[in-house]
């Protein structure tokens, strides 16, 4: 592998970097970040491409108030470095910009999980600090999370960015209401241009080809983008590999082997059925969720109204960015979600304008089966607009 010399290094760089010029004004996002950089530990950012991960990390020079000419910013797409994604280059980088700059810089490595060997040379960064801050980022959650949660234990802060929530998409357009932000959904670029439709259809088949079909070696994305199809459209129902199987023609194995690829992508979220022991939890189906409103209602086949669905699904995204864990529970009547207060379980009903008698019926159920339930929140458009009321024990 023939490697790039020092000036080609930089020239590509500063491309990526904001040395001569400050970036262009951004959204500000709604994420709970550290008190500092650290030299001994990393921030890592992941979640789906398109989603602003990389504005973020622009934002993070104000944020922390660095010197922009002591950042890099690369991001290892860039065609340039095809021939030369392993750990040789990150040190190559580190080298030839201390060399220009002096010590105390702060590297920013967009879609780092491309670089080989890049948690082993990370983790000797941190372990042996020397003024020098890392900021990375990757679209796959299993590349990333999983990695950094065995290379670089003890040793990151993990953050995870979404398309725009609700109140980041009235950022712009101040006088959006709901039924316009289950329409248009969240992800930054689309927002801002009339032709916001085929920017959701490219990042869709995009993210399909290059973060599923590539994961799982096939042969066609044709079977993996009627997978998210199926997903989408069966949103908030549980969903098992089996039926997944035989809707799009595979094997058993290789729809389990597509659906975790599916939501290593961040695509899809699984919500799990609720209960104390993890042996019921597994023995029932899940259910799926999607990324963001705005691209389930570009990949979806019906065009009917579907406000209600829509709704439900923003409302999973509410609470999986404020808790862990989301769950559903069924027996006898259905309670939407499930999270944890103080311990204690909370059943969440969505519906777009007052409760139907079905969520009634359910909490009764839910609440003969969990004496300890919490009080349950109902989440109509309304309250969805409010902001849900924010319960003891979330994250953010």
């Amino acid at each position: 592998m023939t490697e790039l010399d020092p000036t080609q290094l930089l020239a590509i760089a500063a491309e990526w970097s904001h040395w001569a010029a400050a970036p262009p004004s951004s959204v500000p996002r709604d994420v709970v970040l550290p008190a500092e950089l650290r030299p001994d530990l990393a921030l890592a950012i992941q979640g789906v491409r398109r989603c602003g991960k990389s504005t973020l990390m622009t934002q993070l020079m104000h944020r922390y108030q660095l010197d922009r000419s002591r950042c890099m910013f690369v991001n290892f797409e860039d065609p340039r470095l095809a021939r030369h994604l392993d750990f040789s280059v990150l040190q190559a980088l580190v080298t030839v910009f201390e060399q220009e700059r002096g010590p105390g810089c702060t590297w920013f490595f967009d879609e780092i999980q491309l670089v080989d060997g890049w948690q082993r040379w990370l983790r000797t960064q941190l372990d042996r600090p020397k003024d020098r801050r890392f900021v990375v980022t990757g679209s796959n959650s299993q590349l990333l999370a999983g990695e950094l949660g065995s290379s670089l234990t003890g040793r990151h802060h993990l953050v995870e960015l979404y398309p725009f929530d609700y109140a980041e998409f009235l950022r712009v357009r101040p006088a959006a209401s709901v039924a316009d932000y289950l329409e248009a959904g969240g992800f930054p670029a689309p927002l801002s241009t009339t032709d916001g439709d085929r920017l959701l259809v490219g990042y869709f088949n995009d993210i399909v080809e290059r973060d599923m079909r590539e994961r799982v070696a096939a042969r066609s994305t044709m079977p993996l983008r009627q997978l998210v199809q199926i997903l989408y459209e069966s949103a908030g129902s549980e969903l098992s590999a089996r039926r997944a199987a035989a809707a799009i023609g595979v094997t058993d194995d290789t729809a389990a082997l597509y659906l975790d690829a599916a939501e290593a992508a961040f695509l899809v979220f699984a919500c799990p059925f609720f209960a104390w022991s993890a042996r019921k939890r597994s023995a029932r189906n899940r259910k799926w969720y999607p990324i963001d409103p705005g691209l389930r209602r570009m990949v979806v086949t019906r065009t009917d109204a579907d406000r209600g669905k829509q709704l439900e699904c923003a409302t999973f995204l509410v609470l999986k960015r404020r808790y862990r864990d989301v769950f559903y529970w069924r027996n006898g009547g259905e309670v939407d979600f499930v999270v944890l207060q103080d311990g204690r379980p909370v059943p969440v009903q969505v519906s777009w304008e007052a409760p139907l008698e079905r969520h009634q019926k359910g909490l009764d159920s839910f609440f003969q089966a969990h004496h300890d339930a919490g009080e349950a929140v109902f989440v109509d458009a309304t309250a969805f607009a409010d902001g849900l009321p924010r319960l003891p024990g979330s994250r953010s």
